[in-house]
């Protein structure tokens, strides 16, 4: 069978020999070949074994070089991969003094000294090159490629265990090859498959194509995924499957965690830490239970030491006689306002964390701390408070266990899944079509350190406070104020505003302290827990007291 190509063969492989062998920036040696002639063979395992005779014409460079390409980039992000071996050289037909092998990632490069002679012979094998086809083997391969010297004629005969079905031929540059001058075979003249061409510049490619029965010669492919962006990321039915069901799987494993070990106890009755008790027709009295202290409410509402909650326990503190809170004169009518902490004698029982909160801001009975000089000297001591206020809430029965331990160790937690969410998505990019599964972890392990902040969980006892708490907000908000007795509405508002403070609803009753100044006389003292300027009234009170609760949480927690 004799025939001329007029058409391209199969494209992925001769487009990407092409494109490795373009690359390869060979330096051209000077000479030319004369004549580049292969015999090869096809072994029955689809081994290529090649011999090339290298005649040149006039004087032989000092030193001929090839190099072979070893892969073959597909169409679809995938590479053939060649395995070279038994790689031999004569020269001026006796063995090569020395060759010079480099082995690289996508090729090996073959440097023979030719001592002047006049024939260079180069034999390997390769292994690789016979690939499916059409349910057939398919032998590609360029029996010239990657010469550092132009070729005036190149001949090829492949010697095969099996008839042909097909054959084919490129030739030319790298990036572009067309067809060899001439190729067939099967007949009486050519019984073995046979190419032809001429005048091949260095650096440039012929490539034998033929096919085969796939029972006569089996393929020894060595096909691999390449690595892209988008075949990481695969959006293939499996892939996506796979991130989804982990999406869901993950999203239940949080939910159920949440439900475990956040969920606070089943509703249970309320149980009122304060309340306004009726004292006679139409009046009532602001009453506390069990001596529950703001700065705990306010942990139990939302699980964390607030600095609202240090706050509204200084407030507390003064308002139970341990403290007096002083407003300074202003130095000018445009500076800001001053205040001033004393201790004051006082025989009223005090919790671990008020009592070191009061050392903090008022460490002994005398002179007068001010309250800006406190920033450095109490930051030190805000997270005992805070540890000392979280051991209050557990030992009165409201959390079986601390929440900032919970809230902490389960962000830790988080924070762990995150580490190893990514790497397992880097792996997974890396080496698989699962990327998009590696994102859910990360996506799911986040999700945990969000979960992490609301996995406290109130005992029935907490939750039953916590249900009084609504029960005494709404109380605070609404409360009618003119039901306080107006001989002790001074004592009353100042006893609930620490609870308003954390609640809500301290405007309406500072403005009932306001209402209750009813004549133009200064009301420095009228207080027994907050000291005004000489000039300070009543009326007063909600500019002051707004401004000191701003200022202590940011002076407090100033770090």
């Amino acid at each position: 069978m004799i025939g001329r190509t007029t058409r391209r063969v199969t494209a992925s492989l001769i487009a990407g020999l092409a494109l490795m062998l373009g690359s390869a920036g060979l330096a051209h040696a000077e000479g030319r070949a004369s004549s580049y002639t292969v015999d090869a063979t096809i072994d029955p395992d689809g081994a290529l074994k090649v011999t090339e005779t290298i005649d040149f014409a006039g004087a032989a460079p000092a030193t001929l070089v090839q190099e072979l390409s070893t892969r073959t980039r597909t169409a679809d992000a995938r590479a053939y991969y060649y395995a070279i071996s038994d790689i031999a050289a004569e020269v001026g037909g006796a063995p090569a003094a020395s060759i010079d092998t480099k082995v690289a990632a996508t090729s090996t490069r073959i440097s023979v000294p030719t001592g002047g002679a006049s024939q260079v012979k180069l034999s390997y094998t390769v292994r690789g090159a016979a690939v499916v086809a059409d349910d057939e083997t398919q032998i590609s391969w360029p029996l010239l490629q990657g010469l550092s010297v132009p070729v005036e004629t190149f001949e090829a005969t492949i010697h095969a265990p099996a008839a042909f079905t097909m054959i084919d031929c490129a030739a030319g540059a790298p990036a572009a090859p067309s067809g060899c001058t001439f190729y067939g075979g099967g007949t009486h003249e050519y019984p073995n498959p046979y190419f032809r061409d001429e005048r091949r510049g260095a650096g440039e490619v012929v490539v034998a194509i033929l096919r085969f029965p796939a029972t006569a010669i089996p393929a020894n492919q060595d096909l691999r995924d390449l690595w892209t962006l988008d075949r990481a990321f695969s959006t293939d039915p499996l892939p996506l499957a796979v991130a989804a069901g982990t999406a869901v799987i993950g999203a239940l494993v949080l939910w159920l965690l949440h439900r475990r070990v956040g969920r606070d106890a089943s509703a249970v009755a309320p149980q009122l830490v304060a309340s306004f008790a009726p004292t006679g027709a139409g009046q009532v009295s602001f009453e506390t239970v069990d001596g529950v202290r703001p700065g705990e409410i306010g942990t139990l509402a939302d699980e964390r030491v607030d600095p609202i909650d240090i706050t509204a326990s200084v407030l507390d503190l003064a308002v139970r006689g341990h403290l007096l809170i002083t407003e300074l004169e202003r130095e000018s009518a445009h500076a800001p306002a001053q205040w001033t902490f004393a201790r004051r004698r006082h025989d009223g029982p005090l919790l671990d964390y008020e009592r070191t909160l009061l050392d903090a801001v008022a460490p002994v009975q005398g002179d007068p701390v001010l309250l800006t000089n406190l920033a450095g000297s109490v930051a030190s001591s805000v997270g005992q408070i805070q540890s000392e206020l979280y051991e209050e809430v557990v030992e009165r029965g409201w959390f079986a266990r601390r929440p900032d331990t919970t809230r902490n160790r389960w962000t830790v937690v988080g924070w762990v899944a995150v580490a190893l969410a990514v790497s397992l998505t880097v792996a997974l990019a890396a080496f698989t079509h699962f990327g998009l599964a590696g994102l859910v972890t990360i996506a799911l392990a986040l999700g945990l350190i969000f979960v992490a902040q609301e996995l406290p969980a109130r005992t029935t006892s907490g939750r039953a406070v916590l249900a009084g708490l609504d029960v005494l907000r709404g109380s605070l908000l609404t409360q009618p104020v003119d039901q306080l007795p107006i001989a002790d509405r001074l004592a009353q508002v100042s006893r609930l505003l620490p609870y308003a403070v954390v609640l809500g609803g301290r405007e309406r009753w500072l403005a009932a302290l306001a209402d209750a100044d009813d004549d133009d006389q200064p009301d420095s003292e009228d207080l027994d827990w907050y000291h005004g300027p000489s000039t300070w009234q009543l009326a007063d009170l909600p500019a002051s007291l707004n401004s000191f609760v701003t200022t202590v949480q940011g002076v407090l927690f100033s770090r």
